[in-house]
C-alpha cells in the first residue's frame, strides 16, 4: 500500500528571511565564504527548494581583517581585462585587500553560489563592510560564529 505523501515545494510567498552577521576577522576567507553562501542559498532551511530563493540576508563585518592561510596572500591573483589587446590587469590578494576589501569577500562568495538566474538576487542580499560598524541594526541581525572547534584550540 502506498503512502499518500507529497513532495514539499516552497512558494515565494512562504519565504521568511532572517538577518545574520558574520565577523570576517574570526577565521579564514574560505570558511566565511562557505557559511555566507549557505545562508544566502537557504540550504540549511527545511523548506529549501532548488528553484525558489529561500535564502536569508547576510551582513559581513571586518572585511579588511580577513585572513588566508599558506602563501595565498602572495600567490592568489585577481584578474580583470579591459577588452583591449594587452589589457589584462592582475593584483595579488594583499594588493586587492588594500584597494577593495569588500570585493575580496564578494568574489569568494560569488564563486560558491550556483550559476543560475537566482545568483544576482542572492548577492543583492549580501552586505559587506570594512569595519565593525554596519547600518542594519534595525533588522536585529543574529551574530553567527564561523570558528571551528579545531581552530579555537
Amino acid at each position: 500500500m502506498k503512502a499518500n505523501t507529497k513532495t514539499y515545494s516552497a512558494k515565494p510567498t512562504d519565504v521568511v528571511r532572517k538577518w545574520y552577521v558574520i565577523d570576517a576577522s574570526e577565521t579564514s576567507l574560505g570558511r566565511v565564504a562557505t557559511k555566507a553562501a549557505t545562508l544566502l542559498t537557504g540550504k540549511g532551511k527545511p523548506m529549501f527548494t532548488q528553484h525558489i530563493d529561500t535564502g536569508d540576508f547576510v551582513v559581513i563585518i571586518n572585511a579588511g581583517a580577513v585572513k588566508v592561510t599558506g602563501k595565498k596572500a602572495t600567490d592568489k591573483m585577481y584578474y580583470k581585462h579591459s577588452g583591449f589587446p594587452g589589457g589584462l590587469r592582475e593584483r595579488t590578494f594583499t594588493e586587492q585587500l588594500e584597494k577593495d576589501p569588500e570585493s575580496v569577500i564578494t568574489l569568494a562568495i560569488r564563486g560558491m553560489l550556483p550559476v543560475n538566474k537566482l545568483r544576482d538576487e542572492r548577492l543583492a542580499r549580501l552586505k559587506v563592510y570594512v569595519g565593525s560598524e554596519h547600518k542594519h541594526e534595525a533588522q536585529k541581525p543574529v551574530a553567527i560564529s564561523v570558528v571551528d572547534k579545531k581552530e579555537s584550540k
